[in-house]
Parts: structure tokens; C-alpha cells; sequence
């Protein structure tokens, strides 16, 4: 059996997910200026090595995704493209920008929106209210004038609410528009956390375990938002899932990480034959070297 068909017999759907979607398909041009760069990241927490010497790059309209097994370090990676941790060693490029720690107040006006792991959301607002709050970075009206509701503040509330309409439709919520977070379904209210991040027009999506806890209905239909958002936005969408059928179906490119550093970055159909990441995922064994006999 060879590695990728067993990679394929032990993640069912895989295979199937990658013809049906056309992964690995991407017209990225190699020499495009990346929306995000990282150099030499390394990240410690006292003695752990959470991150060591990873570099990567993601362009513009391309779907990345990092994987690798619990405790790869993923969400440490998004956390430092973030800026929620500043790297113990090595530079973040973003937004035409160099920086040693990403200034997280600063993220949406570098064009950065995310989503985490755990559900984010303020549960007795509406689904509408919810989704306006991703606009706040993008108000340039003072606190007195949105209390008094000035024409500017007026006018940025406007376009705030057309703009959650539009995400509203974009992702299927528009029925529930006016309901609490909190007495949506699961599935939905992580669509609604993305509209959120979608609705202040990012660049740069970080989607951290978008799928986590979905039913398989639910999970087809976020892999499905997730390709369209790239498509009707231009955003470049960065992914951490666990879910390899789903990574592989719908990623242009696949980083894998394990024990802090990278060992596989390429296209799918690339990645699902590196015999690093079989054994990453499967525990492949080696056959162990035979004692020679000795000379009679």
C-alpha cells in the first residue's frame, strides 16, 4: 500500500472531498507580495517550545490551511499572527508592515479579522446586532457623536447595518436576523461569528477551528461558505481544522505542523503523500534494523 493510499483508507472522504471541489487548484502567482508573512517565528512558555522556526506565507485569494496533531501548536500560530502572543523569536510582515508582535487594536485597520475556537459571541444581542459590532474598527465617528447620532455616526450605523444585512444573506441568516444568539443552533451561531469577521471587509481572514463540534451537515455547508467567501470577498483565508477531509477538499495549500515545526508545506495532493505527515497522523512504524549474525 503506499502512503497516500493509506492516508486515504485511514481519513474516509478525503479522496472524494478533493475531486469534488477541486482543491489544490489555485492561480496564485509565486511572485505576488504575501497579504501575511512570518520569518523564523519561534514561541516559548517557559521551558516549552511551543513554536520553532516557522516560516510561512499566505496570498492573496488563497485558502491555507495549517493542521497537525493536539498540541502541533496551531492556535499558538494564529495567536501570533494575531498579536494575542509575541513571538520569542522572529518578525510578522503584515499590512506592509514588519513587526516584532502584531498590535492586536490595531488588527482591523491591517485588514485582519478572526474567528476562535470558542464561540465569541455577546448571546443576548440579536444576530444582527452581533454582526454590526464587527464595523467597530472600521468608525471614525467620536463616542459624543454616536450618543448624540450625528450625521457621521448616523451615516457609519447605516452602512454598518446594510453591510450585516449583505452578511446575513451572504451566510444564509437573514430569517433570523432579529433573534438572540443564544437560541440559535450551534451551527449557526458559528456562521454568525464569522459574518462578524466577514462584515468588516478583512483581507485577511485567521478562521481557528471554524468546524469544531458541527455535525456533518454543518460542516459541509461552513466548507462551503468558506470557498465562497473567497471567491465574492478577495479574501485570503488562513484555516486550522482538524477535520482533514474538509482541509484537503477545500485548501489550495496545506502546512502541516507537529511539536511546534513544520514539516510539510504544498499542495494537497502533495501533502497527503509526505511520509512525515503519515507518520505524524498515523504512527507509521519502522521496521527496526536486523542484528547481523556473526561470522561463524
Amino acid at each position: 500500500m503506499t502512503i497516500s493510499s493509506a492516508l486515504a483508507s485511514a481519513l474516509p472522504g478525503l479522496a472524494a472531498a478533493e475531486l469534488s471541489s477541486g482543491a489544490g487548484s489555485s492561480t496564485l502567482s509565486a511572485s505576488a507580495t504575501p497579504v501575511l508573512q512570518l520569518e523564523g517565528i519561534s514561541l516559548s512558555f517557559g521551558g516549552v517550545q511551543a513554536l520553532r522556526h516557522v516560516d510561512l506565507a499566505l496570498h492573496e485569494r488563497e485558502i491555507l490551511a495549517v493542521i497537525g496533531p493536539n498540541g502541533a501548536g496551531k492556535s499558538s500560530l494564529v495567536n501570533v499572527m494575531s498579536g494575542l502572543y509575541r513571538p520569542t523569536q522572529g518578525v510578522v510582515h503584515l499590512g506592509g508592515r514588519r513587526f516584532r508582535q502584531v498590535p492586536t487594536a490595531r488588527l482591523g485597520r491591517l485588514g485582519v479579522a478572526r474567528t476562535f475556537q470558542n464561540l465569541a459571541l455577546f448571546k443576548g444581542l440579536s444576530v444582527r446586532d452581533n454582526i454590526v459590532l464587527g464595523r467597530v474598527n472600521a468608525m471614525r465617528s467620536s463616542f459624543v457623536e454616536q450618543i448624540v447620532g450625528l450625521g457621521r455616526a448616523r451615516r457609519e450605523r447605516s452602512e454598518a447595518r446594510a453591510l450585516a444585512d449583505q452578511m446575513m444573506d451572504f451566510l444564509d441568516l437573514r430569517s433570523d436576523a432579529d433573534r438572540p444568539v443564544a437560541g440559535l443552533p450551534y451551527g449557526l451561531q458559528k456562521r454568525v461569528e464569522m459574518a462578524r469577521a466577514l462584515v468588516a471587509r478583512p483581507r485577511l481572514l485567521l478562521l481557528d477551528e471554524p468546524m469544531a463540534g458541527m455535525t456533518v451537515t454543518e460542516k459541509s455547508a461552513m466548507a462551503h461558505f468558506v470557498r465562497a467567501a473567497r471567491t465574492q470577498f478577495d479574501t485570503a483565508i488562513l484555516l486550522i481544522e482538524h477535520d482533514i477531509g474538509v482541509v484537503f477538499g477545500i485548501s489550495d495549500r496545506v502546512v502541516v505542523l507537529q511539536q511546534g515545526s513544520k514539516i510539510a508545506d504544498g499542495a494537497p495532493a502533495a501533502v497527503r503523500q509526505d511520509a512525515a505527515v503519515i507518520d505524524a497522523y498515523l504512527g507509521v512504524a519502522h521496521a527496526d534494523p536486523q542484528p547481523q549474525q556473526e561470522a561463524a
